[in-house]
C-alpha cells in the first residue's frame, strides 16, 4: 500500500486528480480577515466561501488569520500549522457521494493565551478589514432572560482591570480597535457567523456594554465608527470523526488529521453594512440583502429548533444520530407538525423562499445518512439554545392563541434529561452545558414540583407564570416521568 501524503503546500501537486485544490497562489495571500473561533463550521462556512472566491477571482486580499483564545485551541492550531494551514473538506451527498477538496483561504493561525498582544496587533493591523466570530451562542455572555451583558463573569471583570492581557473576545475587540483609533486607521467590520438572531445587533450590544464600562470615549467611537453586519448562516457540519480521517488516509492517500465534513447544501445571508470594504462573496453564492431579518428567523426556527427537538426527544428515546431521528417515521411526522402547526404561523414574510420547499429540504437534509449529526452535538449547550430557538416560538403562539403542544414536550423533555441524565432506557447521556449543575438542580425537584425546572428565569424567563403553557407543561412532564418511554407521548399528540 503506497504511503498516503501528508497534507502540506509543497505536497498539493501530489494529491489524486479528483481531489480540489487552491488555484491561486497562497504565497500572494495577505490576511484581510482575523476569526476567532476556528472550529468545524467556520472551516465548511465562511473559510469556503472565502476559498472559493480566491479560486473564481482575485480575492487575495482576503486571507484568513485564525485565531484562538484559550489553551483547548492549541491542538487546532498546531495541526493547521503543521499542515501550513491547509485542510480538507467532505462534502457528503445524501445519495452517497462524496467531494473532495482542499482549503487554503486559512493562511496562518495565533493563540491569544499565548500572546495576547500579537494578537491585538493582528486585529489593529492595517491589513485587517474584518474581524469575524464562531464562539458559539453561550460565548456573547448574555443572560437569556435579559437579553443584557454578563459583568460577573469572572474573565469580564479581569479584562476590565487588565486591558492589555484579554481572556475575552470583548476584551480582544475593544483593545484592537482602541488601537485602530490611536493609529488613525478606519475601523474594522465585526462580523458574527454564529446561530443567533441579530447576530450582529447582539455582538454589537454586547461589545459596546463591555466598552462603554472600559472606556466611554472609545464606546462612542465604536458607536459610530464600526458595523456589525447581521448575517443567517446554514451548513450542517457534524463533529470530525476518526472513520472520516481513515477514509482520506486509505480510499484518497490523504493525511489530514483533522479534516471536516459537511452536507451539501450551504447558505450565507449578509446584511450590507461593512466598514471598510468586503470580500465578494457573493460572486460564489453568498446574498447580499439589506434586512436579514425574515431570513434568520426562518433558519433559527425552523432547522435550529427542529434539530433542538430531534435532538431533546431523541436522546429520551435512544436514538444516537439525528438521521436516525428521521429514518423513524414517527419522528418525522412530529417534526413536521411542530414545522407546520407551530414554527411556520410565526414566520415573517421570507421574499423569494417557497417555506414549504424550505421544510421539504430540511427533513432531506437532517435525513442524509452519510453526515451523521449526533443527537449529542445537537444537545451541546442547550441552555443558550432553546431560549433563543425554540422558546419564543412558544411565547409567541401562546400571545396569538396557536398551538404550542409539540414545542413543550420538548421542554418536559428537557427536564427529565437534566433531571436523569440517562434516556428511556436507563443509558447514560452526555451532557455538555455550562448551565448543567443548575439546571439538573432544578430539574431534580421535579417530583415534588412540577414547575420546578421552570424557575430558571435566565432559561425560561416568564413562562413559569402564563397558566395555559404550565397547565400542559405539568401533564406532559407529569406523565415523562411516571412513562419515560418518549414515543408514546409523541404518538399522544400526533
Amino acid at each position: 500500500m503506497t504511503e498516503p501524503v501528508q497534507l502540506k503546500q509543497e505536497n498539493l501537486h501530489r494529491l489524486a486528480d479528483e481531489i480540489a485544490r487552491p488555484s491561486y497562489d497562497r504565497s500572494k495571500v495577505r490576511a484581510g480577515i482575523v476569526h476567532i473561533g476556528v472550529g468545524g463550521f467556520h472551516r465548511s462556512h465562511e473559510a469556503f466561501y472565502t476559498d472559493a472566491l480566491m479560486n473564481d477571482s482575485d480575492g487575495s486580499d482576503w486571507g484568513i488569520c485564525g485565531v484562538g483564545l484559550r489553551d483547548a485551541d492549541r491542538k487546532i492550531g498546531d495541526i493547521l500549522k503543521a499542515q501550513d494551514y491547509l485542510y480538507t473538506l467532505i462534502v457528503k451527498h445524501p445519495q452517497g457521494k462524496l467531494e473532495t477538496c482542499v482549503i487554503g483561504s486559512l493562511i496562518d493561525f495565533m493563540l491569544g493565551c499565548d500572546d495576547p498582544g500579537a494578537v491585538i496587533d493582528r486585529m489593529a493591523s492595517a491589513d485587517t478589514k474584518i474581524v469575524s466570530l464562531t464562539i458559539t451562542e453561550g460565548g456573547y455572555n448574555f443572560n437569556p432572560a435579559t437579553g443584557e451583558f454578563d459583568f460577573g463573569n469572572p474573565d469580564v471583570r479581569h479584562d476590565l482591570e487588565n486591558p492589555s492581557r484579554p481572556k475575552t473576545v470583548f476584551g480582544y475587540l475593544t483593545a484592537a480597535l482602541k488601537k485602530r483609533r490611536a493609529q488613525g486607521l478606519a475601523a474594522a467590520t465585526i462580523q458574527s457567523c454564529d446561530n443567533i438572531q441579530h447576530n450582529g445587533d447582539m455582538t454589537r450590544k454586547m461589545v459596546l456594554a463591555f466598552a462603554y464600562r472600559q472606556d466611554a470615549d472609545l464606546a462612542r467611537w465604536i458607536e459610530s465608527e464600526v458595523c456589525f453586519p447581521n448575517a443567517m448562516v446554514d451548513r450542517i457540519t457534524p463533529v470530525t470523526t476518526a472513520a472520516d480521517i481513515a477514509y482520506l488516509r486509505k480510499e484518497m492517500g490523504v493525511q489530514d488529521q483533522w479534516p471536516v465534513t459537511c452536507e451539501p447544501f450551504t447558505q450565507w445571508v449578509i446584511e450590507d453594512n461593512f466598514s471598510n470594504g468586503r470580500p465578494s462573496w457573493e460572486k460564489v453564492g453568498a446574498q447580499f440583502v439589506p434586512d436579514v431579518t425574515p431570513y434568520e428567523k426562518m433558519k433559527i426556527r425552523l432547522l435550529n429548533a427542529g434539530h433542538s427537538v430531534l435532538g431533546m426527544l431523541g436522546s429520551i428515546h435512544g436514538h444516537k444520530t439525528i438521521d436516525g431521528c428521521v429514518a423513524d417515521p414517527l419522528f418525522a411526522s412530529y417534526l413536521r407538525r411542530f414545522m407546520d402547526a407551530e414554527a411556520t404561523p410565526v414566520l415573517d414574510p421570507v421574499e423569494g423562499v417557497d417555506l414549504e420547499a424550505y421544510k421539504d429540504s430540511l427533513i432531506e437534509r437532517f435525513g442524509n445518512p452519510h453526515i451523521k449529526d449526533s443527537v449529542a452535538r445537537i444537545c451541546l449547550e442547550s441552555s443558550a439554545k432553546l431560549p433563543k430557538f425554540l422558546i419564543p416560538t412558544i411565547t409567541e403562539n401562546l400571545a396569538r392563541g396557536g398551538s404550542i403542544k409539540y414545542a413543550t414536550l420538548v421542554i418536559a423533555a428537557w427536564c427529565f434529561y437534566s433531571d436523569k441524565g440517562v434516556d428511556q432506557h436507563g443509558a447514560g447521556l452526555d451532557i455538555v452545558d455550562v448551565m448543567k449543575d443548575e439546571l439538573h438542580q432544578a430539574a431534580k425537584g421535579t417530583p415534588d414540583d412540577t414547575l420546578s425546572f421552570l424557575k430558571l428565569e435566565s432559561v425560561f424567563g416568564s413562562l413559569i407564570h402564563n397558566e395555559q403553557f404550565t397547565a400542559l407543561y405539568t401533564k406532559m412532564v407529569q406523565a415523562l416521568y411516571e412513562n419515560p418511554d418518549i414515543s408514546l407521548q409523541m404518538r399522544n399528540l400526533l
